[in-house]
């Protein structure tokens, strides 16, 4: 079949064809140059009658594939159809019963061959699966974890923490039968309370970050982050035990009323805000009937706020030394003991404190730009978002995370190795908000612990171009939570993987930290585009397979893999509730 070499053009060869038949079936096979001391391994990409087209991708030396080639073969060697003990040193280990090989599928080229890697380069570095809706994606992903957890092993994985972040709830029922294996258990969790199907998704308030609470408000400055961190540390102290809490309130009343009387403004005009103030926000020590006593009479402060005939304020000397005394404690330094649980109420009350200690009251910038997170937060409260914030009794966050991953059985806790978190029932915004919520939690547990990379949590995101954006968040808190976890959670085991049938929407940084991709079908000319410039490996050839692509078959390749290679995934069982419609059984029956 293979004749003498007739030239090159780059790292493609051509071969003479002896044959003189255009026999396309060869497409996609892999052939082998043998040197003296080394096999050059190539992929025939094209044939005709005359000349067959190889393209060079690597070298075999002993019994180990390199990819890339340093030096063509010979002018007089004569390649040959590669031999099935080479074929596993590029398609992986075809014993895929032990623990550190993963199996995706059978080779469409290489008939009973499997694609597999180990298991360590694919789930130890973040992935993406890409893909345009009916390309077999979501069957894809169930049937690559179903691999994982419901394909005969050594043993079973007991130890894997994998939350999945199912936007249209399609896999609640698709992992059950996890729970029937002797050490694997599967996990629910629902974001509707009367109809969903498992636990009911909550995160207590008092874990919510300055970072969380900026992004669940839609903080648009960074100049609103002092308000919200005044709001988390006022909260926290107005719900402990500490016997100075009131001093604390004290103090922040004080100042912004002393704030309003040495604003210049009118008397009429200070009067007024100051009792404003005083009727909202005040303590028992602290009020607008609080007693001023000077020799000879009492006067309430209410009173002495009164105008005289000059058009000035009574007794404003009086009211000053009276304020003044109340400003004595430095809330900075305070270091509160013992547990400390609020609610999102709790923390809206505390926010108000914070906005008249920030001057709300008496600017009017100050007002607009940050009166709009308490208006949010309040909304949150009395809608149906806020019962996400509640919890019944004290956690700690390392605690909150472990329980994550518990479910019951037998009576007791045990872990789940993948949760379902169902977030059909949320808008996108909240959805975006709550994933980044929880991602931020997971990466935070795994980078607190001292025995680095001991704890792993594999973050699998669908639809990931509905949350993973370039998004506003490095104008405002510094980072994008998703982007700092590429860069900075593999060396701690926090993992992304990402599920999206749209990658020109997807967070260019996220994507660029990718390790190891999964190419469904994809169609989008912008979308092919950031798949051919991921790896150098993906040539123009491989970008004309991916537009051809059948449903449930892929591309795979990254680091994980060889070279690029084809494979073929079979439908998982369960399906996720992903599949096109029968429009002949809805219309017909």
């Amino acid at each position: 079949m293979f004749g003498r070499i007739l030239g090159f053009e780059g790292s493609k060869m051509i071969i003479e064809n002896l044959k003189h038949i255009a026999d396309t079936n060869y497409i996609g096979y892999h052939v082998v140059f043998s040197e003296t001391d080394h096999k050059i391994v190539g992929e025939i990409i094209g044939i005709d009658t005359q000349k067959i087209i190889i393209l060079l991708i690597g070298e075999i030396n002993g019994e180990v594939f390199s990819n890339g080639v340093i030096k063509k073969p010979s002018v007089n060697t004569v390649p040959r159809i590669i031999f099935k003990s080479e074929l596993e040193t590029i398609l992986g280990n075809q014993n895929f019963m032990n623990n550190n090989t993963l199996l995706f599928g059978s080779s469409p080229i290489y008939k009973e061959y499997f694609v597999t890697s180990d298991i360590n380069n694919f789930f130890a570095n973040h992935f993406a699966i890409l893909g345009n809706s009916g390309s077999g994606k979501s069957c894809g992903v169930a049937r690559i974890l179903q691999n994982v957890f419901l394909s005969a092993k050594e043993s079973v994985p007991k130890n894997a923490h994998m939350c999945l972040f199912d936007v249209y709830g399609e896999y609640c029922n698709t992992f059950n039968e996890m729970n029937n294996i002797d050490g694997l258990h599967f996990k629910k969790f629902t974001t509707e309370g009367q109809f969903g199907d498992g636990e009911f998704l909550t995160i207590p308030a008092y874990l919510l970050s300055i970072d969380d609470l900026a992004i669940l408000l839609g903080a648009t400055e960074p100049s609103q982050l002092p308000v919200l961190s005044k709001a988390i540390s006022l909260a926290r102290i107005f719900t402990s035990e500490d016997p100075h809490a009131e001093d604390y309130k004290n103090n922040i009343i004080a100042n912004s009323a002393l704030d309003i009387l040495s604003s210049g403004k009118t008397a009429n005009q200070m009067r007024d805000q100051v009792i404003s103030l005083l009727t909202t926000y005040n303590t028992e020590s602290f009020n607008l009937d609080s007693v001023i006593r000077e020799p000879g009479y009492e006067r309430t402060l209410r009173q002495c706020l009164n105008i005289d005939a000059q058009g000035k304020i009574n007794a404003i000397n009086q009211v000053i030394n009276f304020m003044q005394q109340f400003i004595k404690v430095d809330i900075e330094q305070i270091e509160l003991q013992g547990v400390i649980c609020y609610t999102l109420q709790d923390l809206y009350y505390a926010l108000e404190f914070a906005l008249i200690d920030e001057g709300s009251l008496t600017s009017e910038i100050a007002h607009d730009r940050n009166n709009i997170l308490k208006s949010r937060l309040q909304n949150i409260i009395n809608s149906e978002q806020g019962k996400f914030f509640t919890f019944s009794e004290y956690v700690s966050m390392p605690n909150f995370v472990e329980n994550f991953f518990k479910t019951p059985y037998n009576g007791e806790l045990v872990t789940a190795q993948l949760v379902d978190v169902n977030l059909s029932f949320l808008d996108d915004k909240f959805a975006k908000a709550v994933t980044k919520i929880f991602s931020r939690i997971f990466f935070e547990y795994t980078t607190s612990l001292q025995n680095r990379g001991s704890y792993s949590i594999h973050i699998l995101l669908e639809e990931a171009h509905r949350y993973v954006q370039n998004d506003s968040d490095i104008h405002v808190i510094g980072y994008n939570i998703f982007d700092r976890i590429t860069k900075e959670g593999r060396k701690y085991g926090t993992i992304l993987g990402f599920i999206t049938q749209r990658p020109n929407e997807l967070s260019k940084t996220a994507l660029s930290q990718c390790s190891n991709f999964i190419i469904f079908r994809l169609f989008y000319p912008e979308d092919l585009e950031i798949v051919k410039g991921i790896s150098s490996n993906v040539t123009d050839e491989t970008i004309e397979k991916i537009k051809t692509l059948h449903p449930g078959m892929g591309l795979v390749f990254g680091t994980a893999f060889k070279v690029p290679l084809l494979v073929s995934l079979p439908l998982p069982s369960p399906l996720p509730v992903s599949t096109s419609l029968k429009i002949d059984t809805i219309w017909y029956n």
